[in-house]
């Protein structure tokens, strides 16, 4: 596996659980003399600021919520167009022209998912694979940092220690990142949904037979009447960001 991803699995087990609490967050993103306001914390991660922490990490994400631009339930037909450009990507020879369409259209679809962990690995591996490491690097530290706040806010192991997701598709992302094959998620209540794995597997004795991801956010603003129609799924380590060297 890569290293990167590596990385990204390894981090979160070295902090302590961090559940998003929304009077916390309302508070400390609203604040314009705290260091987590976020009209600041997000032209950091704009401008691809590297000394983000993992608190400003969790302040970033879980305060998009509070945000006008968040609309989770809106379709996002850049994305579409993304991961179609990188199904027809040949990963050890990609084509430039290519790769440059999907930079150019993978920047619209972040203006709707701007957290999303696969459009910030396929937007990392464009880049490296262009041969710009400053770019490819930012990206890859937004996709480290956004993968650190979800596996921070809960274990995932039971309906009570879910993990806090903005999209659907985040979820299947982490799991995916994990190295992960999972089926068909359900609904166990009405902010909770069960991602089984297809092939469970033994921890501390124990067999983990799928993670709990609250997704109650997703349904703060659901228009009336709307139903939702999941993404189609994605393998996270078909692309790759590239490894330094």
């Amino acid at each position: 596996m890569n290293r990167w991803l590596l990385l990204v699995l390894l981090l979160p087990a070295m902090v302590s659980a961090k559940i998003p609490e929304e009077e916390d967050i309302l508070k400390r993103t609203m604040d314009t003399a705290s260091p987590y306001y976020y009209t600041s914390l997000w032209l950091r991660y704009d401008t691809g600021d590297s000394t983000l922490t993992d608190d400003d990490y969790h302040y970033l994400y879980y305060g998009y919520a509070y945000q006008e631009a968040y609309k989770p339930l809106e379709v996002n037909p850049h994305a579409d167009r993304v991961l179609m450009l990188a199904a027809a990507l040949d990963p050890d020879l990609p084509d430039r022209g290519t790769l440059e369409e999907l930079l150019l259209v993978g920047k619209d679809a972040l203006k709707k998912n701007p957290f999303s962990p696969k459009l910030l690995n396929l937007m990392a591996f464009a880049y490296g694979a262009l041969g710009d490491k400053e770019q490819e690097k930012a990206y890859f530290d937004r996709m480290n940092g956004v993968m650190r706040a979800i596996l921070a806010s809960g274990d995932g192991l039971s309906q009570s220690s879910p993990r806090h997701i903005l999209m659907f598709d985040h979820a299947l992302d982490v799991l995916a990142a994990e190295g992960l094959a999972y089926g068909k998620s359900r609904i166990v209540s009405r902010t909770v949904e069960f991602v089984p794995l297809a092939v469970p597997y033994v921890v501390a004795g124990k067999k983990r037979k799928g993670f709990y991801f609250d997704f109650s956010r997703v349904y703060w603003n659901k228009p009336e009447g709307y139903t939702y129609k999941r993404d189609r799924t994605w393998q996270f380590n078909n692309l790759k960001p590239r490894e330094y060297k």
